[in-house]
């Protein structure tokens, strides 16, 4: 058994956990986890071709048996120094059911799961979205109870009930706002071993996944989002991998349990320029 290199663990093999693996993997292991096996493949040789050590693996995160046994897999080779999770599905890819079995209690499995095995002093960021941000407050107690309730009781809160989530999009949103405070929740735990964890919400950034939501029956309303946004145009995966590197690695090391907002402005000007809903007809 290889125990002399740090393992790292990827859960999402698309474009954006690619380009953030790329800057801290280097002399590291990398397990590269998917469900759809032939992701994890494409990445894993797109890893190798550029010297990284990389694996791939097929992993339903939505199955708490499914992420154990790439946990059991990944610590065969050494300790998980470090975890990023970028996967996910987006509103146009599923159902609103499939959705919060994977965005929402999928995500609060690995959190858990991950904390209990992460390295002493292991880094982790999972991907939420700037959709979360834009979805009306919750309340107070709403908001506690999805920080903190056991996780194979999520799907069962009454605000998460399939009769009271409007569509796949109010899904997603509650999804996204969901791992925040999991995030949130799971950092007082992380930090019991000085391990940290964070979250990043990006907004529109070009992937494979952010094509399809592009070209989706929402397309109009997210190309007039990144046109409208301050920075008037869509991001790209390294503009989110500058801040992944920055949580992961030393230099973050004052920063957990946080929540980074990484959409052109897109939200501020929802709320306060020409993107609020009372301006913007394509809701």
């Amino acid at each position: 058994m290889n125990t002399t290199k740090d393992i790292i663990v990827l859960t999402g093999a698309g474009q954006l956990g690619m380009a953030i693996v790329r800057r801290m993997a280097y002399g590291n292991k990398i397990f590269v986890a998917d469900w759809k096996f032939e992701n994890a493949q494409t990445i894993s040789k797109t890893l190798v071709e550029a010297g990284f050590d990389a694996v791939p693996f097929k992993t339903d995160i939505s199955s708490r048996t499914s992420v154990l046994e790439l946990i059991e897999a990944a610590q065969k080779e050494g300790e998980i120094s470090m975890f990023i999770n970028a996967a996910g599905l987006s509103p146009s890819q599923s159902t609103k059911e499939h959705i919060l079995a994977v965005d929402l209690y999928g995500t609060a499995v690995l959190l858990e799961e991950f904390g209990k095995v992460i390295k002493q002093g292991g880094t982790a960021v999972t991907i939420s979205s700037q959709s979360g941000h834009r979805m009306a407050a919750l309340t107070a107690e709403e908001d506690r109870l999805l920080a903190t309730t056991p996780t194979d009781e999520l799907l069962q809160l009454e605000i998460l009930k399939s009769e009271n989530i409007k569509d796949t999009l109010h899904a997603y949103q509650m999804a996204k706002r969901c791992n925040v405070k999991r995030v949130m929740a799971e950092a007082v735990k992380w930090g019991e071993k000085g391990a940290r964890i964070n979250s990043i919400s990006p907004g529109i950034i070009i992937t494979p996944l952010a094509l399809d939501e592009i070209n989706g029956p929402r397309g109009d309303f997210y190309k007039n989002m990144f046109a409208k946004c301050p920075a008037g145009r869509p991001g790209m995966a390294d503009e989110v991998a500058n801040v992944a590197e920055l949580l992961l690695s030393d230099r973050g090391a004052f920063i957990t349990g946080a929540d980074f907002l990484i959409d052109g402005g897109a939200t501020a000007s929802y709320f306060y320029g020409t993107l609020q809903p009372t301006n913007n007809l394509t809701k």
